[in-house]
């Protein structure tokens, strides 16, 4: 196994991303909320600080998708009216000195998903919406039309799933390995469109570890899947290789449902956990980071004993005022 530091360190190097996050993002043991739910070593992987701009997992993926980009790109993606991927591109796009536009379909209002809406329109050069899901076709054709007036054009996509945009993820992995002293049991995650998954994937097998990555699935089958997730590790695989960083093949990863009525629809079960959460101190989001953690509620995770819960959801950071 190569030294997981100077794996970063070369990966980085080879692929050159921009710079817009803060790493490695902090490791916190959660002991008390481990012992509610009956976890007996329970650490929680704080990608929500992973920038002061605006944080989540979605920074990762941005570095390797913006590099290279030229000031003044627009850069165009999709995702729900409450897609944290779509407020992470808009909110970076300026960092990478480009501008964000933006493709939505309306999902379930909850306070989150109303904040996260908010802060796209005050970030976005421009939301296109659709007024069903069925219409997102055409909402991005519009997006991408009216997109090619304001500059160069750049697509990102949908969750940032890309290949490039697992190495990111790959990272995030890679940085456990100085952050806990021995590989723990599972590492458990929303499973949206896959790209973190996919590098949790790649980062246990590369660091020679047994741990299972649990995917929990929080999006349509279609989207969220173990295949497409697979496909995406072995496509980020090839990408190294093909410029001098082998890593050896990445074992699959457990997939469990948590999508409930649909995407967006809070849950009972996430409900219950994002209030047992917020008692010990962490703001999970109803869409994603609730609905995995009521996995770890269950009883499925009896046989798990040492846990760390990848914590993707950061809230929006307000806009400072004007100087007067």
């Amino acid at each position: 196994m190569a030294d997981p530091a100077q794996l970063i360190q070369k990966i980085r190097a080879t692929l050159a991303p921009c710079s817009l996050g803060d790493w490695p993002t902090p490791l916190e043991r959660a002991a008390a909320l481990g012992r509610a739910i009956g976890v007996a070593e329970l650490s929680v992987k704080r990608e929500d600080r992973s920038s002061a701009s605006y944080g989540g997992n979605k920074v990762r993926a941005l570095e390797f998708l913006f590099a290279d980009a030229p000031p003044g790109t627009i850069f165009v993606t999709l995702g729900g009216t409450g897609s944290t991927h779509c407020l992470a591109t808009a909110v970076h796009a300026a960092a990478a000195a480009g501008r964000a536009v933006l493709a939505q379909f309306p999902q379930p209002e909850t306070p989150a998903s109303r904040a996260v809406a908010s802060a796209c329109r005050e970030r976005a050069a421009l939301v296109v919406h659709a007024r069903a899901r069925g219409l997102l076709p055409l909402a991005v054709l519009d997006a991408w039309r009216r997109a090619g007036a304001l500059g160069p054009r750049r697509w990102i996509p949908g969750g940032g799933a890309h290949p490039r945009a697992v190495v990111g993820h790959l990272l995030a992995g890679l940085e456990l390995a100085a952050q806990i002293a021995s590989a723990p049991d599972a590492i458990v995650l929303p499973l949206g469109t896959g790209g973190t998954a996919a590098g949790l994937a790649l980062a246990v097998t590369a660091l020679g570890w047994p741990t299972r990555v649990v995917g929990v699935r929080v999006a349509p089958r279609l989207v969220a899947n173990r295949w497409r997730t697979m496909r995406l590790a072995r496509a980020a695989r090839r990408l190294l290789a093909d410029r001098g960083v082998p890593l050896p093949a990445p074992r699959s990863l457990d997939l469990v449902d948590g999508v409930g009525q649909g995407y967006g629809h809070p849950t009972p079960e996430g409900d219950a956990a994002e209030r047992l959460a917020s008692e010990h101190g962490l703001t999970l989001d109803p869409t994603y980071g609730a609905k995995a953690f009521a996995f770890l509620m269950g009883r499925a995770t009896r046989d798990v004993q040492r846990v760390v819960f990848w914590h993707t959801f950061a809230a929006p950071v307000s806009e400072p005022e004007p100087a007067p």
